[in-house]
């Protein structure tokens, strides 16, 4: 995993929208990234609609919000439109870019060991380099503390 001031991997993928974003093209304003395992499940959701519901107070500090699963386009496209999130959800279906960010591991439930995405979230400044990481992440009043870190962040500029 890429550690604090370091260069944030670069990805293109697909949008729920279809449409290619690449992080790149986002230089010059903080990115906060949500790694988050799948589409529609209660953690994966409470999550999408808590960045959803600071979407406004995100945008008005300069960032944008990208959550990435390995689920498909398509998928995030069914579960955006269901819950009425206004975050964008990029599809890595590869999983080289949840591989690239650490965030592609080996986990245990009920003894059985299998790979999957370990809930992350990544705040990106305007140059490219991450400013922070919150690993192994806990839903609850995690959108909020991550726009603390954007607002800081915002504020240092």
């Amino acid at each position: 995993m890429p550690e604090i001031g370091d260069r944030a991997p670069d990805f293109n993928l697909p949008t729920d929208g279809g449409q290619p974003l690449k992080l790149s093209k986002l230089k010059g304003r903080p990115v906060v990234v949500f790694f988050y395992p799948k589409d529609d499940t209660s953690g994966c959701t409470a999550e999408a609609k808590a960045f959803t519901e600071l979407s406004e107070r995100f945008e008005a500090a300069g960032a944008h919000v990208v959550g990435m699963s390995p689920d498909s386009a398509a998928s995030h496209a069914k579960f955006k439109d269901k819950h009425g999130l206004a975050v964008t959800l990029v599809a890595d279906e590869t999983k080289s870019t949840l591989e690239s960010y650490g965030v592609w591991v080996e986990k245990s439930m009920y003894g059985r060991k299998y790979m999957g995405v370990e809930r992350t979230t990544v705040l990106i400044d305007a140059k490219g380099r991450i400013a922070r990481i919150w690993r192994k992440v806990k839903v609850p009043g995690h959108a909020e503390q991550v726009l603390a870190a954007v607002e800081e962040l915002a504020g240092a500029r």
